[in-house]
């Protein structure tokens, strides 16, 4: 049976959530040279990835009481939270609830912010696209734009690999996180309350979290820090590998 998880390292967790429509692979290599230092988690959440059994909801809530239920099975008591895009969102659910178990939170191209009118309508036109069209003629035009222009061609075996992880997700999956997302309320108060600090990286040309929503939330803990980074859209984890790294690294030291 595969895991569905990435567990490797020494004591201090980092725990990595994915987005929409990938899996903890967007991950594996730039956990590595993390596992140096700290004990790194990459989970798939639920539909996606190796994950994909008994699933009955896709909330947000749903999928942060998953993340909760394997750490506890994992053995973590504590961690750095890193949520991509709807990992996120999954983890603004997560600290909520589960505050007391964070050091840090790193939203890494993410919001603590609902969907606008506009996003909204957006998710509801792209759920009939999918239950028409299916989800190979969903992911493969809608993985590229994900990463800035200039970047693409030397990324072009990134684009595929995510697309290949997005064609392998299921309908439902597709369907009910989309929902799930169109859905998730306004959880800047959870911002606002944090006892920990937070971490937020933006790409400066990123059209799924654009610059002013991004300047919205980011001021908003009593103790956060903000990178913006340049000429990159929404997967600096492939866009800017070692900046985006660095940076977490040295917010993880300050945390742990």
């Amino acid at each position: 049976m595969a895991n569905t998880y990435i567990d490797a390292g020494a004591v201090d967790a980092l725990v990595f959530l994915h987005g929409f429509c990938e899996s903890k692979q967007v991950w594996a290599d730039f956990m590595k040279p993390l596992q140096q230092q700290f004990r790194t988690i990459a989970l798939d959440l639920p539909g996606h990835g190796d994950n994909t059994k008994g699933i009955s909801c896709y909330s947000m809530e749903s999928m942060a009481e998953d993340v909760k239920r394997r750490l506890d099975e994992l053995g973590v008591k504590k961690c750095l939270l890193v949520g991509h895009s709807m990992g996120g969102y999954v983890s603004m659910a997560f600290a909520e609830k589960y505050g007391h178990m964070l050091n840090g939170l790193c939203l890494f191209h993410s919001s603590a912010l609902p969907d606008t009118v506009e996003k909204k309508e957006n998710r509801n036109k792209t759920i009939d696209y999918v239950e028409r069209h299916g989800v190979v003629n969903f992911v493969n035009p809608f993985v590229e734009p994900l990463f800035f222009s200039d970047n693409r061609a030397r990324l072009k075996e990134e684009i595929e690999m995510m697309k290949e992880i997005g064609r392998q997700t299921p309908k439902e999956t597709v369907l009910g996180a989309l929902a799930a997302m169109r859905d998730r309320p306004d959880r800047t108060e959870v911002l606002k309350e944090a006892k920990y600090p937070i971490l937020f990286i933006f790409g400066k040309d990123d059209g799924a979290v654009p610059m002013e929503k991004a300047l919205e939330q980011c001021h908003l803990p009593d103790n956060s820090m903000v990178y913006f980074i340049a000429k990159t859209g929404h997967m600096g984890m492939f866009e800017r590998t070692y900046e985006t790294r660095k940076t977490l690294q040295k917010f993880a030291e300050t945390t742990f």
